[in-house]
């Protein structure tokens, strides 16, 4: 068995965006101009979405949304607990409460949890689709429409999967119900450009917006103004924000969304090799899915059974690093930092699910990289370090 160290993450960058790059770089035009323009066109397409805006993070534009929402002070806003500290945040920075509702057995936002939280100041639902495992939209979007709400998808994860028959992102079909769905361009995600994002909406009103609000709040695109049919005046009609996308990450967007499809099949490959793999491994649980749903595999987060152990999921860890295998774990619940500890929309929700889960859950390294031959050794280094840590009966059969 081969000794080379297997990361959580590698990205997959070809010559395509390499090349890309460079012509960008030759063109001597860096921030967001045509190759942006290209970029959103393409991503818009992929997802369906009739309208869509490159911005500089998922985060940025989960902020951008809320804002042009004007969603902020008095009002309250509906997540979950197992996301990153980013989806909490940009409520707060808008001046609204969070409020958390649990989650679901499969580690998404439970609609059932969500009904108890609704408040005559609730404005919006902010869901995470964990991992890239889609939520229970159809029951969010009735949750939405029965209360008058908005909602906004933090779709981090979830480049390429599909809920029901359109893509996460689509503003036609089933998928059209949300305001806003917000995508990672983030170095780790299935689609990387560094850093970036993308809104997606079916709204113009909403879109002209967060257009505005991406640069500053001006009147004008800033690359228009500087092209040999632009313009040197502008106006300032909002105080806006700096989120724009460059095109130096847009060039490696293009062609990082044309692989996008090629990307999914492999995880899922690698996806279904850890199914098998690990089908007779009591001390480990795979991750969930939805039948009526395309799950995109960003996370291939695990979940132990503590009770067949005498470790925990910390030393289950160490011990597997120490066999040359990394790991992650996705997410620490808000609840647990220490940031929020005087929010009442935090401190006051009761999340049993999400409390469960997290001492569970592992995330084992899945990307377009990854040989079937290392999700082999990871699953045998697993099964080593399960063989040694198995819970013995305290009295033997008869005692």
């Amino acid at each position: 068995m081969s000794d080379e160290f297997i990361p959580f993450h590698r990205p997959s960058i070809g010559e395509a965006e390499i090349e890309e790059v460079a012509g960008v770089l030759r063109a001597g035009w860096l921030t967001t101009g045509p190759k942006t323009a290209q970029f959103q066109q393409e991503f818009r397409a992929y997802v369906a979405a009739r309208h869509t805006l490159a911005v500089n993070s998922c985060t940025a534009g989960l902020h951008l949304a809320l804002a042009a929402l004007q969603i902020g002070p008095g009002d309250e806003v509906i997540t979950t607990p197992l996301t990153f500290c980013a989806t909490v945040n940009c409520i707060l920075h808008v001046g609204a409460t969070p409020v958390l509702a649990d989650v679901a057995a499969d580690g998404n936002l439970d609609p059932a949890s969500v009904s108890r939280r609704i408040t005559p100041r609730t404005r919006a639902i902010l869901p995470v689709h964990i991992g890239g495992l889609p939520c229970d939209m159809a029951s969010i979007w009735k949750l939405a429409r029965d209360h008058s709400l908005y909602v906004i998808e933090d779709a981090a994860h979830a480049v390429g999967a599909w809920y029901g028959n359109a893509p996460i992102g689509a503003s036609v079909g089933d998928s059209g119900a949300s305001d806003a769905v917000v995508f990672s361009f983030y170095a780790t995600k299935n689609l990387t450009t560094g850093e970036g994002g993308m809104i997606a909406t079916g709204s113009e009103e909403l879109s002209d917006r967060m257009r505005i609000l991406c640069l500053h709040g001006i009147s004008k695109d800033a690359w228009n103004r500087y092209t040999e049919s632009g313009n040197w005046f502008y106006d300032v009609t909002a105080a806006g924000f700096k989120y724009n996308l460059s095109d130096i990450q847009s060039a490696i967007g293009i062609h990082q969304l044309r692989r996008q499809e090629d990307f999914l099949a492999r995880r899922s490959r690698l996806a279904a090799l850890y199914d098998e793999q690990l089908s007779d491994v009591a001390e480990i649980e795979c991750p969930p899915r939805r039948k009526d749903s395309r799950h995109s595999w960003h996370l291939y987060a695990s979940r132990l059974n503590l009770a067949e152990l005498n470790i925990n999921r910390a030393d289950f860890i160490q011990r597997l690093r120490e066999l040359r295998i990394g790991t992650s774990v996705h997410f620490i619940p808000i609840l647990l930092h220490r940031a929020y500890a005087g929010i009442h929309g935090v401190q006051a929700a009761r999340c049993p699910m999400a409390m469960e889960l997290y001492p569970r859950l592992v995330s084992l390294p899945i990307y377009p990289a990854l040989t079937e031959e290392q999700v082999r050794r990871i699953c045998a280094a697993i099964k080593q370090v399960v063989a040694g840590a198995k819970r013995r009966a305290q009295f033997a059969m008869g005692a």
